[in-house]
């Protein structure tokens, strides 16, 4: 029958399905899944749809009889108009349903910015796409969207992917933004527009700082705070520790939202309007934690060798710094730059905290690379925790 085929391979049963599969022909096709699966009863099933286009309600009550008798069933390669049955039906959350996807390739596409989960590019003067590091990040892309999704209906400008496509060995989202260029490379293009460029990175800051989301929502990012302050218990001195634990317990909780990874690399300039791109670490918490990323963003991740600033954020070492202090008074209302300093300290504290934490765990306490910056957190640490008694503002 042409609708059904079956092969064994790797201890796996495959059975690919092809055409329409409706009442006419779904006693048949039950009848040729059955044959198939009494030659291999002892295997796993998966369900290859690359080939079907169609399937009616009788098709999907042999998909479900088979899934009562095989738990483990999966089914792959489903096509976008099949899926979207699967998924308007409720088969999706009831069965392992792979939707196919389209290929994509980034080769020389330029890198507009850059996150902790993934680079994203431009492939074309309307679309970019984020490609994910992770290899299995069907997920995290998944969670990204409703993230976006989240922040969109709450007013913040913010562009929502409306792809999810295969590059190379991973998966990346695309989304439609004409002509829309990232601050770096205004910034780049033009540095005299930097203090218009500030103006728009803190009223949008600030908007986002407004926004009050439903407990529940939004990661709390003091939560994951903690986990950072955990983490070092056996590389900080007791009392570096405890005070650390104070610290961060005794932040105010608040359900205002933060982006986490608010860098000029993940805000675009599209036709006059500012939006908000790399959604992933999209939180609710107190604005601490999100000066404490800008933080690292412009300056932090420089203290060891300023030229990883260039490298990162893709502009120099003194514009960035720049940028984030006089973007600091902005969003603080005052010139007084001692007041400035007094809030960058305690945003300092959270971010040695997350760096620290961060060097070791991905690149390792005594390599050649590691070393210096965890050496330099720990200088910063000891200093700012003599002055530093609440990281509130």
């Amino acid at each position: 029958m042409e609708n059904i085929s079956g092969k064994v391979e790797n201890n796996l049963l495959t059975i690919s399905m092809s055409g329409h599969i409706d009442s006419t022909n779904s006693p048949k096709v039950e009848e040729e899944i059955n044959k198939l699966i009494e030659k291999a009863p002892t295997l796993s099933i998966v369900i290859d749809c690359q080939n079907l286009e169609y399937i009616s309600s009788a098709g999907l009550r042999v998909i479900l009889r088979l899934s009562k008798d095989h738990g483990d069933l999966k089914l792959i390669n489903v096509a976008s108009a099949v899926y979207e049955v699967f998924e308007m039906t409720g088969f999706s959350e009831l069965i392992h349903v792979e939707k196919a996807y389209r290929t994509l390739s980034i080769e020389g596409c330029e890198i507009i910015g850059q996150g902790a989960n993934g680079k994203v590019y431009r492939l074309d003067p309307d679309t970019i796409i984020k490609v994910y590091n992770n290899p299995d990040s069907l997920p995290e892309i998944n969670r990204e969207r409703e993230l976006a999704r989240k922040a969109f209906v709450l007013g913040i400008p913010t562009a929502i992917p409306y792809d999810v496509v295969k590059v190379g060995n991973g998966y990346g989202s695309v989304f439609e933004l004409l002509n829309a260029k990232s601050f770096t490379k205004l910034l780049v293009a033009d540095s005299s527009s930097k203090d218009k460029l500030i103006d728009l990175y803190v009223d949008l800051l600030k908007k986002i700082h407004s926004t009050t989301v439903e407990p529940g929502d939004l990661p709390d990012q003091k939560e994951v705070g903690m986990k950072w302050v955990n983490y070092l218990e056996n590389y900080l001195p007791k009392d570096q520790y405890d005070k650390l634990v104070k610290l961060f317990n005794e932040v105010p909780d608040t359900h205002k939202m933060i982006h986490g990874d608010y860098h000029t690399k993940n805000i675009m300039l599209q036709n006059g309007e500012v939006l908000l791109i790399d959604m992933d670490t999209l939180a609710m918490g107190h604005p601490v934690f999100e000066i404490s990323s800008m933080y690292l963003a412009f300056i932090g991740y420089g203290l060891v060798d300023p030229k990883n600033i260039q490298q990162f954020l893709g502009i120099d070492y003194d514009l960035s710094k720049y940028f984030f202090n006089e973007s600091m008074k902005k969003y603080l209302n005052t010139t007084d730059q001692k007041r400035v300093d007094e809030v960058v300290h305690k945003a300092m504290v959270v971010g040695m905290v997350r760096m620290m934490r961060r060097t070791i765990k991905r690149i390792g306490i005594d390599s050649p690379e590691g070393k210096p910056l965890i050496e330099a957190c720990k200088k910063n640490l000891t200093q700012l925790l003599q002055e530093v008694e609440t990281l509130d503002f």
